[in-house]
Formats: structure tokens, sequence, C-alpha cells
């Protein structure tokens, strides 16, 4: 093979796209830095809604009975508080949940997209599965209980 002076940039540049893509990619498919975990005290998760403000889903998992299960939450465009499963009754099965889009969740597995201001009033099909939740203006309060009717979404 000949090398040219410009064999090294070519590299380089191939290098810098793979990485590019990588990156991307991962993000599309819900792939980063994971959820963050909760520890539940007195029979319920509680988060601070302050948290919410950047307008982004925030991911969770919780340790309920022996599951894993996992959840988000996200403030809707007029600031409302929306919590969901991150599964749905269709999907869940490839547990690969979601990623926010703009103002919607999308399916990391169909690309079906949500508006956020509709998580957890709409269930079924591939919409998230709503999950209960109390707010008192500076927190989310979410039971255990609550936590466990979703634990079938992740199971192996």
């Amino acid at each position: 093979m000949k090398h040219t002076r410009s064999t090294p940039l070519l590299v380089l540049a191939a290098l810098a796209f793979l990485l590019l893509a990588a990156a991307s990619g991962h993000a599309f498919l819900g792939f980063g830095s994971g959820p963050q975990s909760v520890q539940l005290k007195n029979g319920a998760a509680t988060l601070p809604v302050s948290a919410l403000t950047d307008g982004k889903a925030h991911h969770y998992q919780a340790e309920v009975n022996g599951a894993t299960v996992r959840f988000f939450l996200v403030k809707d465009q007029a600031g409302g508080v929306h919590a969901a499963f991150d599964a749905c009754d269709v999907c869940w099965r490839e547990h690969k949940g979601y990623t926010q889009e703009g103002a919607s969740m999308v399916c990391n597995n169909c690309g079906q997209a949500f508006p956020i201001a509709r998580i957890g009033t709409v269930q079924g099909g591939c919409n998230p599965s709503p999950l209960a939740f109390s707010a008192n203006g500076a927190n989310v309060t979410i039971t255990a209980a609550d936590l466990a009717a979703g634990a079938g979404y992740f199971a192996g």
C-alpha cells in the first residue's frame, strides 16, 4: 500500500466520523450515562422538581421488591410534570425505553413519538406507561407500590 501525505489526514477524518456516528447513535438508541439510581425512603422515592427545570427528561431507576424499575420524569412546555415507566405495553420486551426529542418522547425500539404534554394521560399501545405520582411544588413523590406496579415491564 502506497502512503501519501494525505493518508494520515484521511485516517483522522475517518476516526472522527466514526466517533461522531457512535456518539449520536448511542444517544438515539437511548444509551448514554444511564438512569440515575434512586433510593426509596419511607416507602417512596422523592425527587426535587427543581431538577426538571432544564426541560429535559430525567431517567431514574429504583429497586423495588428485588426488581429494578426504570422510569422518567419530564416537564412539558407549560410547566406540568409528567411521569412514566421507561417502557410501554408493546415494546417493553426490548428494554430500550424512550429518548426525548424536543417536545416528544420517542420509543427507542419502534421510533414512535409521543408529545410530552400527553405523557401519563394516554396509555396503551406504545405510549409510555403512566406512573402515578404526587407533586407538592418542591418534590415529586412516587410510592414503592406505584413503582412495583410496573415491575413486570422490566422482568428478564
